[in-house]
């Protein structure tokens, strides 16, 4: 069976909690997301509920050949996925990286919510979008601009996928980590002027 392996991982906006299978990424929460799942310290496994990879997914997934005479371990390449995934997000939060490149686990996410979420994450660091223009970009029509703001209050990979450069037409607008997070990380890439006071 697959699993999910996560991590603690500190940054400037507060401890995040990183997890990830042999599929990639597949969560990224914000502290106080953090008790409401009971997610653990660097190296705890989490059953997956998805059917199991076979040896050619796992492999893809880690992007390394499969040793003759063995078998793909999907702990091992979980494991692979989530340092490759704290290592990026140190790196973004360091200022030396500006664009992630991992793979992602959008398992339980589909339908509009997948195709908005996947339009979002080529929105580039250091621009931004608005609602609507998500809403028509995905098909939905801009007047699907609600649900999308929904759909961005259940983003399961935050930063990596950029719900924090969604804004409304008429300001900043929500965001699951909180505003002053938000401001924070606009901030850092540019689009907002830094505050005096990042008391987060």
């Amino acid at each position: 069976m697959s699993v999910m392996q996560t991590a603690l991982l500190d940054t400037p906006i507060g401890t995040l909690t990183v997890g990830a299978t042999a599929r990639g990424l597949r969560m990224v929460r914000f502290p106080q997301d953090r008790g409401r799942d009971g997610a653990t310290a660097v190296g705890a496994a989490e059953p997956d509920e998805a059917a199991e990879m076979s040896v050619a997914e796992l492999l893809a997934a880690a992007g390394e050949p499969l040793p003759a005479g063995r078998t793909a371990d999907p702990d091992r390449i979980a494991r692979a996925q989530l340092d490759e995934a704290l290592l990026q997000l140190r790196e973004y939060f360091d200022g030396t990286r500006t664009a992630f490149d991992i793979a992602l686990d959008w398992y339980g996410v589909s339908g509009l919510r997948l195709t908005v979420l996947k339009l979002l994450a080529g929105v580039p660091f250091g621009e931004t979008v608005t609602y609507g223009a998500l809403a028509k970009g995905s098909g939905a029509g801009v007047t699907a601009s609600q649900a999308v703001g929904g759909i961005m209050g259940s983003n399961p990979l935050p930063i990596v996928v950029p719900c924090h450069r969604v804004l409304a037409a008429d300001g900043l607008g929500g965001f699951g980590g909180g505003l002053r997070t938000k401001e924070w990380l606009l901030a850092w890439e540019g689009v907002l002027p830094p505050a005096l006071d990042w008391d987060l």
